[in-house]
């Protein structure tokens, strides 16, 4: 591909680790992969990775995913992911960081990672870098991360956000969901129209979006698109190339800018 050519940003719901087993689902984001360009690297913020500060993960190979989860059938903790790194995509955000020192750290893929990009990118040929959502940024901060990594996007980087617009595994537990609560679809729905109209108000998700609290008890899943829609142009469109529900409480949304 044309390495100026400039690419989306995406927030997906990388879904449970058993999506690997669900063909009609992985066929969506499959489906979601198709339309785009091939990237020339993936640059990816998964939920499931925070630290203290803003880190590399490994930047040379991906040999060793990370099995961030427990209880699940054998087979998912033999899967393999053994895309190649991209040490030139971290000295390139380096170069966008010049005042702050990003450590390596040594770590593999985790599933909020391996989980999508299996079924997007199976033959595991695009170059990853993963980072970490760093505790120490706000959520405004990290949509200026997102701001200052747009350039990557004309460069035929890939930013993606992994994490879910609606994450409260309490109630997901409990069972017994018919259909989809008031709580979840306007809350959705709240976030939905952000992305659309006014994303830099994605920032004030925890005091402007209807039931935030009961949808995010804690913010790991939803942070990440706040790092996609901060490296999405001013004129960026926002579309839904995958939707529906997991457990009547857990949406599937997944949303492209541009």
């Amino acid at each position: 591909m044309d390495a100026t050519q400039t690419m989306p940003t995406l927030f997906l719901c990388h879904s449970s680790p058993m999506l690997i087993n669900n063909a009609e689902m992985g066929k969506e984001f499959r489906a979601c992969a198709d339309q785009i360009p091939t990237p020339r690297a993936i640059l990816i913020f998964s939920a499931h990775w925070e630290t203290d500060r803003l880190s590399f993960g490994e930047t040379v190979t991906h040999d060793n995913l990370v099995y961030d989860f427990y209880g699940f059938p054998d087979d998912l903790y033999q899967t393999q992911y053994p895309a190649p790194g991209a040490p030139w995509l971290a000295q390139r955000v380096n170069q966008l960081y010049p005042d702050l020192k990003i450590e390596t750290k040594d770590r593999g893929l985790d599933h909020g990672v391996w989980v999508p990009l299996l079924h997007m990118w199976p033959e595991a040929n695009i170059p990853i870098l993963q980072m970490t959502m760093p505790q120490n940024m706000s959520d405004q901060e990290l949509y200026q991360l997102g701001v200052s990594l747009r350039p990557i996007r004309d460069e035929g980087v890939l930013i993606i956000g992994g994490g879910a617009i609606t994450h409260n595994l309490r109630e997901i537990m409990r069972g017994n969901h018919q259909s989809v609560p008031d709580w979840v679809s306007d809350f959705e729905e709240w976030v939905v129209n952000a992305s659309r109209n006014n994303r830099a108000n994605l920032v004030n998700w925890e005091s402007d979006a209807p039931f935030a609290r009961m949808n995010h008890p804690t913010p790991e899943h939803f942070r990440p698109l706040l790092v996609a829609a901060g490296a999405a142009h001013d004129d960026d469109s926002a579309t839904i190339p995958i939707q529906g529900y997991e457990m009547g409480l857990f949406s599937r949304r997944s949303i492209q800018f541009g």
